[in-house]
């Protein structure tokens, strides 16, 4: 039982690790070091006068010698960055993206057998990063529509960079030629957006076989950005016609447990034997050996509206049974405002010094486990009698709506 008890704290210590804000910052850490590497090539680009660059034998040893590693390690750092924002929202989109870049630039390093940047052990760094992505992938299990849209913008980003260099490198492939980087932005968006207004075509089988790429790139990534922008929305909306109002209506009659305790746990299993109707609220980033099929609203207990939720208007019994007795009290002082006048509350005193205030703000049933299990023992052992009055009195009913319901009792 030791033992077990220390598996679960692990647990729920593991739980509540923050690791997608770890993962986000070593992510972050290494898309701003590639940016900062490729800021001098950056730099003297722009100091360079177009006239001498964009010419043709120019362009092309430009992009040769320089150009394309540097916009490579440019569209990494800044999909690492602009990614990083959206692990720290545990979005599944930016962990996959995410995982995609650092192994296009580990890839990259062990190819060409050169780094972007003067580190050592940066691919040491980036595998390292690349696992910890790996084992942890399940903690990013979120679809948001920030991190959907971060992910339209990076995948249009770097096809519009692929398709305009791309052009601009094969300009003299087509017809009329290519050579300055405003007709090599124009025919990208043209064929990113398969519009073909047919001014500048293709005169080669190279130049065909790239803007076929930009096309099919193109139609992939804008179906793809839809996708990951409007499906969350309607992920959303089904969740909540799911699990919110639609079934809110239709609990009635219902018991509401709140706690994740073994004894919540262990009353949930009567009930559902008994063939109740529960409905579980547990609190968030606490671990729970309920069954998979319970029905789980994971909130506080404390809040109104969580109580609203869980359609406590139309409960029979809303039972407190937290393993802090403040929050028991907390929960049946909510239950008083969004129950109804059938509802009945049992508040659950983990610690008999604390059985006046929670008496204080009127429970149904106060239910304290040390209290009745003392006097039961000492009973027991000293012969006197256990009766139905003892044991209603031990639980210290309060009810305004009816008699408690009696209990099997024993005599020695």
């Amino acid at each position: 039982m030791r033992t077990r008890h220390i598996l679960k704290k692990l647990q729920l210590w593991y739980a509540k690790l923050p690791l997608h804000w770890l993962l986000a910052a070593l992510v972050v850490i290494h898309g701003f070091v590639l940016l900062k590497a490729t800021l001098p090539a950056v730099y003297r680009l722009f100091r360079t006068p177009s006239a001498d660059w964009l010419k043709d034998q120019n362009v092309h040893e430009f992009l040769d010698s320089t150009l394309i590693a540097v916009l490579f390690a440019l569209m990494l750092g800044a999909g690492l960055v602009i990614n990083a924002i959206g692990l720290a929202l545990r979005a599944r989109t930016a962990w996959f993206m995410s995982l995609f870049l650092l192994l296009c630039n580990l890839l990259y390093d062990v190819i060409y057998g050169q780094s972007f940047i003067s580190l050592a052990s940066v691919n040491s760094y980036l595998l390292f990063l690349v696992i910890l992505l790996v084992l942890y992938g399940r903690r990013f299990n979120q679809a948001s529509v920030v991190s959907g849209s971060l992910f339209a913008v990076l995948g249009v980003s770097l096809l519009l960079m692929y398709s305009t260099f791309g052009t601009l490198y094969m300009g003299l492939e087509y017809s009329p030629p290519i050579t300055d980087i405003s007709s090599a932005f124009y025919f990208s968006i043209v064929a990113m957006s398969t519009v073909g207004f047919g001014d500048i075509v293709p005169s080669t089988a190279d130049s065909r076989l790239f803007t076929t790429s930009i096309i099919i790139l193109g139609i992939t990534v804008f179906a793809t950005s839809v996708s990951a922008v409007i499906g969350p929305i309607l992920q959303g909306r089904i969740k909540h016609l799911v699990n919110g109002k639609d079934k809110k209506r239709m609990k009635k009659n219902h018991i509401i447990i709140a706690g994740a305790t073994p004894l919540a746990q262990s009353v949930y299993s009567v009930l559902r034997k008994a063939d109740h109707d529960v409905v579980v609220i547990v609190p968030p980033e606490v671990a729970h050996d309920y069954p998979a099929d319970t029905d789980i609203i994971v909130g506080d207990a404390t809040d109104s509206a969580v109580l609203a939720q869980a359609n406590a208007a139309f409960s029979t019994y809303i039972l407190a049974l937290r393993a802090d007795d403040s929050e028991n009290a907390f929960i049946v002082l909510a239950a008083h405002e969004e129950g109804g006048e059938q509802t009945r509350t049992v508040a659950l005193a983990n610690s008999s010094i604390h059985l006046n205030k929670i008496k204080q703000v009127n429970p149904d049933v106060i239910l304290s486990l040390q209290s009745l299990g003392a006097e039961i023992l000492g009973r027991l052992v000293t012969g006197e009698p256990i009766t139905d009055e003892l044991i209603s009195q031990l639980l210290l009913p309060l009810d305004k709506h009816a008699a408690p319901p009696k209990s099997t009792s024993s005599s020695s």
